[in-house]
């Protein structure tokens, strides 16, 4: 397949993308076909020069994040978002509950701007799966994962109060939806705004447009834009492909970024995730054996006096110490390497199954390209088929027209030639006894001969004429009506690969741009922490100082750095 060079989404104007709506036999990969946005979802964002070959993910980071420029609101959370201040969405508290509830639960306080609204986990949970549903083609962040079997097995009834979990689902959900919230397309659904508003019912938000809208296949739907109820009759006649179909021309930059994601998964959920819970599992262990440690001393010094009393004491003191400070390590290697590597292996998976998409898209292209192949053969030889008995019928007709006229002629002749005869034998025949007129009985069949029949061969036979009796045996009517049904499956087939050349069409290049602004946000939240800690180091004592002295320190000393730049 030609590689695809569609507009960035994220970098273009909504007007300047249009659907075409006819329908054609044919379809090119190189045109723009890509569909048009959702009117809900519409930005305005100043012109963008034109686009370049975009590299493969993951991307040298050197592209600058779009500045999007917005004038309509939907709502006031949509305009506190896009205000042009750096917004954060805080999550403020976790209170046990059991408002709407037979059971209580942990409920998360969410502040955005002066909103307030109170979600539970799997509250969180549906909000991100609906919006994978919503937008198929893009890179939507991840949430915590849930607590494991063993998890529950070890702490029971305990599990959802238990301090250490809650404290790390308020900060990765946190983080979910401020990523949500600096996205230049997510930031402007107006479900997640609705999620935002403390005074929306979210069972109302999932039981109404768009998200009641939404298909139960996403294969089976526009890809921008899968609540579209007018596509989905259009729709139903693309083929639904397994992930494993083979593809017969894939493209290069998709490969290359599925075999990095591969390769990122297996390394971080493989050596670096067990390193780092084998790490905590030791460090944890240190943390307990000094926690009892300390408890112990603390009490044998209750036993003592004197000064072994306050010298086991001390040391209690000091064991306690070491006890808060490695829990505080703990604490720290949590949230800075071991949140983050988790969080990362999400993403691959994520991008992984984004691939998996993409690639079932373009297997539906091939698909629907291969069944269109075939319709079209079957109906040239049922064509070719009609074009025969046509002749074959105007050659027969050819043939009674040319009988009848020599029996006519032969007739006549006879008639002309015998009229004497004939005058004749009516003349002497007026006498003659007429005979009698015969009748014809047909012989008696007589006794069958015996014949060896195949044992159920009778109940066979009987029920072949049967059949033949109920179907159509008529091969020209069969054959007219066939040609006529091939014909329309070819309309819909054209009408479903032109709208299967756009989905993939829009996927890979909706696909590509948010890899490639997801590794710009990546590489440049690095750079700028690593610009922030550069900046704190202190100016080295030999620095040329830049008060115009050329080099000179005060009070007449010469500096060292002087004498190397040799001033």
């Amino acid at each position: 397949m030609d590689a695809f060079e569609d507009e960035n989404p994220f970098e273009i104007e909504a007007e300047r993308i249009h659907s075409d709506t006819s329908s054609s036999t044919r379809v090119t990969l190189s045109e723009p076909a890509s569909p048009p946005s959702r009117p809900s979802r519409v930005l305005s964002s100043p012109p963008q020069s034109p686009p370049s070959r975009r590299p493969t993910f993951p991307s040298q980071g050197s592209h600058r994040q779009p500045q999007v420029y917005k004038t309509d609101f939907c709502c006031v959370r949509d305009q506190w978002l896009h205000s042009g201040e750096d917004v954060e969405i805080l999550i403020s508290d976790a209170l046990k509950t059991s408002v709407n509830s037979t059971s209580p639960y942990i409920a998360y306080v969410i502040r955005a701007g002066n909103a307030e609204a109170h979600h539970r986990y799997s509250e969180f949970e549906s909000l991100r799966s609906n919006l994978i549903k919503l937008y198929p083609t893009l890179i939507i962040p991840p949430i915590p994962s849930k607590q494991t079997i063993g998890d529950y097995a070890a702490k029971q009834a305990k599990a959802k109060e238990d301090a250490a979990m809650i404290a790390r689902r308020k900060r990765m959900l946190q983080t979910f939806l401020n990523r949500i919230a600096r996205h230049p397309i997510l930031s402007n659904e107006h479900v997640f705004h609705r999620f935002l508003d403390g005074e929306v019912s979210w069972s109302e938000v999932l039981h109404s447009p768009p998200i009641s809208l939404l298909p139960k296949n996403t294969l089976k739907a526009p890809s921008h834009n899968p609540t579209d109820q007018n596509a989905s009759a259009a729709y139903a006649a693309l083929p639904n492909p397994s992930t494993a179909h083979p593809l017969r021309r894939p493209d290069q930059r998709f490969l290359d970024s599925e075999t990095f994601t591969n390769k990122f998964a297996a390394h971080l959920s493989g050596p670096m995730e067990k390193v780092t819970r084998r790490t905590m599992k030791r460090w944890s262990d240190v943390a307990q054996d000094h926690a009892e440690l300390g408890a112990t001393l603390n009490g044998f010094s209750l036993n003592e006096s004197g000064q072994l009393s306050t010298a086991v004491e001390k040391t209690g003191q000091a064991i306690d110490t070491t006890y808060m400070s490695t829990t505080r390590l703990l604490q720290e290697f949590e949230q800075d390497w071991a949140e983050p590597l988790h969080e990362y292996s999400q993403f691959a998976s994520i991008i992984k199954k984004l691939l998996i998409y993409r690639h079932q898209k373009q297997a539906q292209y091939e698909m629907t390209q291969d069944q269109l192949e075939t319709k079209r053969e079957q109906l040239e030889e049922l064509e070719k088929s009609e074009r025969e008995a046509q002749r074959l019928e105007e050659a027969l007709n050819q043939g009674r027209v040319s009988n009848l006229s020599t029996s006519r002629i032969r007739t006549e002749e006879n008639v002309n030639g015998n009229g004497n005869l004939e005058s004749q034998d009516d003349s002497n025949g007026a006498d003659a006894p007429q005979p009698e007129p015969s009748v014809y009985l047909p012989p008696h069949p007589g006794p069958n001969p015996v014949r060896r029949r195949a044992p159920g061969m009778g109940f066979l036979n009987a029920l072949s004429y049967t059949l033949h009796g109920m179907m159509d045996v008529d091969p020209e009517t069969a054959r007219r009506n066939s040609i006529s049904k091939t014909r329309e499956t070819i309309s819909q087939l054209e009408d479903a690969l032109r709208l299967s050349a756009q989905d993939l069409k829009y996927s890979s290049s909706t696909i590509q741009a948010d890899l490639d602004r997801f590794q710009r946000q990546k590489n440049l939240a690095a750079w700028e922490e690593a610009k922030a800690e550069i900046a704190k180091i202190p100016d080295h004592p030999n620095q040329v100082p830049h008060d115009g002295t050329n080099g000179k320190a005060p009070g007449n000393r010469r500096d060292s750095t002087a004498t190397i730049n040799g001033r």
